[in-house]
């Protein structure tokens, strides 16, 4: 690999994104409609089908394909392509995009995230045990397995997991497209009713439908669409095996964020995260899950979540500011749409333009999904020019 060979080659000039919900009055084409154009407004776009050159979406429960997208945005004679990697989907779709413009193939490309899961009538899957190691199959069985061995080896409490629920409830409050803006208390946490063992209701993130997209172009024509240009630095994708049959998985590490990040700071050039990024979105479906990838990421050393949480190094107005916009916790997860929306949102922080939830002198930021069997990663990272 030639970590270098995407670096600032394409640049984010526009950015778009629908409500998140429970968008019952919606149907995908709306919201992939909505998402995209605002995104065409936000790059100056007003003759998509003579500037955009290519279409990479990511859906993981499209219901006609490539053909959504196509006949949503009527772009019929130009190549577009659906990426399909668990909740990276997104992710994905982005560094297809990136990578197409760094090969020197496209001049502009469009990429839209979507996904209506609540439109299939799945109520939620049940806990069932498998014959491998006796390890439950749904995520919350899966994440509470390690937030019980993070207890026993680092002395987490309930207590500290409430605090990551209660900061993100309240930076969805200040994002205008976030799907639950409710204030809750730590209290609220450990009362909620329970999900899985320590993870109750306010630990868990919900399903939602929503749609976001990003207009890419080659860096030297950036300033074509506008000024305020955001550059892409890296976007990797990882996955390991999986932990169902891996004798070294420990429960307290997720093996595809350390490799990722590896790969995805190699791109960028980043040596040291902690100085040098200034805010990340994080795959918060669990509580402990953000807790984890503030480890997994090298932002702080294995099992100092706890004080961290304590000291406020991940709210707002933290040393490093992490799901600014209320993460999965208040936007759900439309499992494709994702990984753009936290794209959706570092362009907005770095631009100066997020409102209540700025975040102060932005100049690098990290978007990170996990999700799979559970197995893979996708982490990007982008910046000011």
């Amino acid at each position: 690999m030639n970590p270098e060979a995407i670096r600032d080659k394409a640049a984010i000039v526009g950015v778009g994104c629908c409500k998140f919900g429970e968008n019952w009055d919606k149907g995908p084409e709306d919201m992939i409609v909505e998402a995209t154009f605002e995104a065409y407004k936000d790059a100056g776009i007003d003759e998509p089908q003579k500037q955009i050159d290519a279409v990479f979406c990511g859906s993981v429960y499209p219901s006609r394909g490539t053909a959504e997208v196509a006949e949503s945005l009527k772009l019929f004679d130009r190549p577009i392509s659906m990426a399909q990697n668990y909740c990276a989907t997104g992710t994905d779709a982005l560094r297809l995009g990136a990578m197409s413009i760094a090969a020197g193939m496209y001049d502009t490309v469009l990429v839209v995230g979507y996904d209506k899961p609540k439109d299939r009538g799945v109520s939620g899957p049940t806990v069932n045990m498998t014959t491998v190691r006796g390890l439950p199959q749904t995520p919350a069985g899966w994440f509470a397995l390690c937030a019980a061995k993070y207890f026993d080896t680092y002395g987490l409490t309930r207590e500290h997991l409430a605090k990551i629920a209660v900061k993100n409830h309240h930076n969805g409050t200040l994002a205008p497209k976030s799907m639950l803006k409710k204030e809750i208390t730590v209290d609220d946490v450990i009362n909620a009713r329970m999900i899985s063992w320590p993870f109750g209701l306010y630990d868990c993130a919900a399903q939602s439908d929503g749609a976001a997209a990003v207009v890419l172009s080659k860096t030297s024509l950036a300033k074509n669409f506008r000024d305020d240009y955001i550059l892409v630095k890296g976007v990797e994708i990882s996955l390991s095996p999986n932990p169902q049959t891996d004798p070294n998985f420990d429960f307290l590490a997720w093996k595809p964020t350390i490799q990722c990040a590896k790969m995805v700071y190699a791109q960028a050039g980043i040596s040291d995260p902690m100085k040098e990024i200034s805010l990340s979105q994080v795959h918060d479906c669990f509580t402990l899950t953000e807790l984890l990838t503030y480890e997994d990421l090298g932002l702080i050393p294995k099992g100092s979540g706890k004080e961290h949480v304590e000291s406020g190094t991940f709210e707002l107005t933290g040393e490093h500011p992490v799901n600014t916009d209320g993460g999965l916790k208040t936007f759900g997860h439309p499992t494709g749409a994702t990984g753009v929306r936290m794209i959706y949102e570092n362009v907005l922080q770095l631009r100066g333009e997020a409102g209540a939830r700025q975040v102060k002198d932005a100049t690098v930021a990290l978007s990170h999904n996990i999700g799979g069997a559970p197995q893979a990663c996708g982490i990007a990272i982008i910046a000011t020019p």
